[in-house]
């Protein structure tokens, strides 16, 4: 699924106003849950769906080199000018298949799939999971977050349960390390009712 993807339906459009939105709000702000399970020492990241670039540029800027995916092409080029940095590679992908990071060599010592898995419907979490699994280095950290409530018009997203994806998780290989709920931190989405799941795994060694 690389080229023109369902799930970015409407992001092309609304991408000047989601750089001012999400650029608005902190990595740490963000992602203050998970700031311990960020690799010690600077590693591979890779951030799937990295959308304006805010979480790539940080973790670039503590020293880890990022690939940032993301197949809505004025989100990719935008999320470039406005974080440039030799840590960051900028790639035109997306999923289920990630066609052109799955070829690499090398695994990942952190993946990070924001906002992004509400996006595919069951047979595509299904083929997708062990594909992003198979991306993350034995013992490293895959992080993710689930919206909940109306979608956006527009939009194509789909009600995803924790106890869904750490089913689909375990028999890939993740083990569940981290799963936290909380209320949306923006307005209008929080009057709305929208809520998200926090979810993070590591990838057994055995």
């Amino acid at each position: 699924m690389t080229g023109a993807i369902k799930g970015t339906d409407g992001y092309a459009r609304e991408a000047p106003e989601l750089l001012v939105r999400y650029e608005a709000i902190s990595f740490a702000d963000a992602h203050a849950e998970i700031l311990h399970l960020l690799p010690k020492t600077p590693g591979a990241v890779l951030d799937i769906g990295s959308g304006t670039g805010r979480d790539a540029a940080y973790l670039a800027g503590i020293g880890h080199r990022v690939v940032a995916v993301e197949p809505t092409e004025p989100l990719r080029i935008a999320a470039a000018r406005l974080h440039p940095s030799p840590l960051i590679e900028w790639v035109d992908d997306g999923l289920t298949d990630l066609a052109r990071v799955a070829d690499r060599q090398g695994k990942f010592d952190l993946v990070m799939l924001t906002a992004v898995w509400m996006h595919l419907d069951v047979a595509e979490r299904q083929r997708a999971m062990p594909v992003v699994a198979s991306l993350v280095r034995p013992g490293g950290v895959m992080c993710m977050t689930l919206r909940h409530g109306p979608v956006p018009a527009g939009r194509r997203m789909f009600e995803v349960s924790a106890e869904e994806t750490v089913g689909l998780a375990r028999p890939a290989g993740l083990d569940l390390i981290l799963n936290n709920e909380w209320e949306s931190l923006r307005e209008p989405n929080k009057s709305m009712g929208v809520t998200w799941t926090r979810l993070a795994f590591r990838r057994r060694t055995v």
